[in-house]
């Protein structure tokens, strides 16, 4: 029998939807910039790199762990 981990559940979904709200409101701050490709590249790999870790979380999450 395996026990969900519901904090890691609940932290990748918040981690999820921060990284979406970082990449919006980005979205909307990039033409103010002098570079707005480069800021774009890099918000894009930054809000990636936390999307993916929060998969992985939420997939361990609910994987959980034998008991």
């Amino acid at each position: 029998m395996r026990r969900k981990s519901w904090r890691l559940v609940i932290v990748g979904v918040v981690l999820v939807l921060l990284s979406n709200r970082v990449f919006l409101f980005m979205l909307d701050m990039a033409p103010k910039s002098n570079d707005p490709a480069t800021l774009m590249r890099t918000v894009g790999q930054v809000s990636g790199v936390v999307g993916g870790i929060a998969l992985v979380m939420i997939a361990f999450g609910l994987l959980g762990q034998k008991t």
